[in-house]
């Protein structure tokens, strides 16, 4: 999907670099100095780490090595280890970056932590643009107007969506305890300081639907993948074409709606009927699933080279027939974009079995703009 989290090492190593601060830490713990003390961290896009003991403090080498082996049994399998350093927690402080579709904005507090939730009252929010007062920000947050700049830099520079450092620490030098960083993935192949194998999600079990669609996409040329990422979210998505569900997903959290994004994945390489049916089937089920009060599904894509639009939309088509009566009594609604050869057949079969249920939202060919097809999508739920 657009926006995911980057490991915690990676993102240390790529923020320190750029504040010019040396970085100290280990993926492997067979590389600690046998008689220092280390913080072990669970590296896996977790949030309250801490509170949920998923940090290991002041431990040995030995205890380090512990102490992952115990959390691994947990179904955790990335971990970041760093140099114990004590401070006292009246110094941390808070500080994020993050996109919006207004620009940039920073928000800061001098009550970092753990308990940065509790001090909510605390925390301010202000537009990056050319008219910052750079020195009257520095004040605010201890940092100095280049350690702020290069911030700012190597967060568009990195195609972040999120950079939150919570804690840090200035004292006699800068020291950054816990830095979480979200990427834009479709920048992937521009950027040389971070790549695919860098991204994190945490542990959870796959939904049967999940196994279905991986041992699918291992038994055919074609390509499949699917993902869920809210059971019970209202927006879902069955689409073709990796660019095209890049781009949809974006749409989706451009219009700040990406909370209600239920699922992820798509479907290439001309599948045959069958395995449209059995993708659309599996999509359909977790659709089903889902406890939202409103859900809208959204199938298609871009404009095809050669998968043949009839065929794929005969299978969608087979799976609608099996599960359009629930649809209809959960009040699901449907939209359509596609183009590609055997476009008009396939377009026009699906929406005769849309219609059957009472699904259709709109059914569109290329001349409709993806943007537009998802603000439609969006109405059904909004509605």
């Amino acid at each position: 999907m657009p926006r995911r989290k980057l490991s915690e090492y990676q993102a240390k190593h790529i923020v320190t670099s750029a504040l010019g601060t040396p970085y100290e830490g280990w993926e492997d713990a067979r590389l600690l100095r046998p008689k220092d003390q280390f913080v072990v961290k669970v590296d896996q896009a977790v949030k309250k780490r801490f509170k949920n003991g998923l940090v290991g403090l002041n431990l040995s080498a030995k205890e380090v090595a512990a102490w992952i082996e115990t959390t691994k049994q947990k179904g955790y399998d990335h971990f970041i280890v760093e140099p114990y350093r004590e401070h006292d927690q009246a110094d941390e402080r808070y500080i994020s970056l993050m996109q919006g579709g207004t620009g940039m904005h920073m928000t800061y507090s001098a009550k970092g932590g753990v308990d940065i939730e509790d001090n909510s009252d605390s925390l301010v929010t202000q537009t990056i643009d050319d008219a910052t007062d750079w020195k009257a920000l520095a004040d605010k947050t201890s940092l100095s107007v280049e350690q702020l700049q290069a911030l700012t830099k190597v967060f568009t520079d990195n195609y972040f969506t999120l950079l939150e450092i919570n804690p840090y620490i200035v004292t006699d030098k800068l020291q950054l305890l816990d830095v979480a960083v979200e990427v834009d993935d479709a920048a992937a192949l521009m950027v040389n300081t971070w790549s695919e194998d860098d991204i994190r999600t945490p542990p959870r079990a796959m939904s049967d639907e999940e196994r279905t669609i991986a041992a699918l996409n291992d038994s055919s040329p074609a390509s499949f993948s699917f993902q869920v990422i809210d059971p019970n979210g209202s927006l879902f998505v069955l689409l073709s074409g990796g660019g095209a569900s890049v781009t949809v997903c974006d749409e989706i959290y451009s219009a700040g709606q990406g909370t209600q994004l239920a699922n992820y994945g798509e479907y290439s390489g001309s599948p045959t009927t069958e395995e449209a049916y059995i993708y659309t089937a599996a999509v359909l089920r977790t659709l089903l699933r889902s406890t939202a009060p409103k859900k809208a599904l959204f199938i298609g894509g871009a404009v095809a080279n050669f998968t043949d639009i009839a065929k794929t939309f005969a299978g969608v088509c087979k799976a609608l027939e099996e599960y359009g009566s629930e649809m209809k009594k959960q009040g699901i609604k449907v939209v359509v974009r596609r183009g590609g050869p055997n476009q008009e057949k396939g377009l026009a079969n699906i929406k005769s079995c849309l219609d059957k249920f009472s699904l259709t939202a709109a059914v569109y060919d290329q001349k409709t703009t993806i943007d537009a097809a998802v603000g439609r999508l969006l109405q059904e739920v909004a509605s």
